[in-house]
């Protein structure tokens, strides 16, 4: 099932449902058939979800460095959390500047 995040600020994401709960989840969120982060929340939400991706990226890092001798036999890890997050977080970012509503609907 997929989920679309609106916004008047930004062009309409849509993901697969596990992802946008996931996502939802760490701005404290939960996915129901609808919701809004208001402007006032957005924020918080920001912080919370760029702390997430800084703390992934950093047990990313971490992982790496203590497989180092791996990586000449394995491919790295490509994407993450950063990459997931960011057309959302982007999304919210630009809601904060205009004092938009994000919103999404499954």
């Amino acid at each position: 099932m997929m989920v679309t995040f609106r916004s008047s600020a930004a062009p309409d994401i849509v993901m697969l449902r596990d992802l946008a709960e996931y996502l939802l989840g760490l701005v404290g969120k939960a996915l129901d058939v609808r919701g809004v982060i208001s402007p006032d929340e957005l924020p918080d939400a920001i912080a919370r979800l760029e702390l997430a991706i800084t703390d992934d990226v950093s047990r990313e890092s971490a992982h790496e460095h203590s497989t180092q001798a791996l990586r000449s036999e394995l491919s790295p890890h490509a994407g993450g959390l950063a990459q997931c997050a960011w057309p959302l977080l982007d999304m919210m970012r630009a809601a904060h500047e205009q004092g938009r509503h994000v919103m999404w609907s499954v």
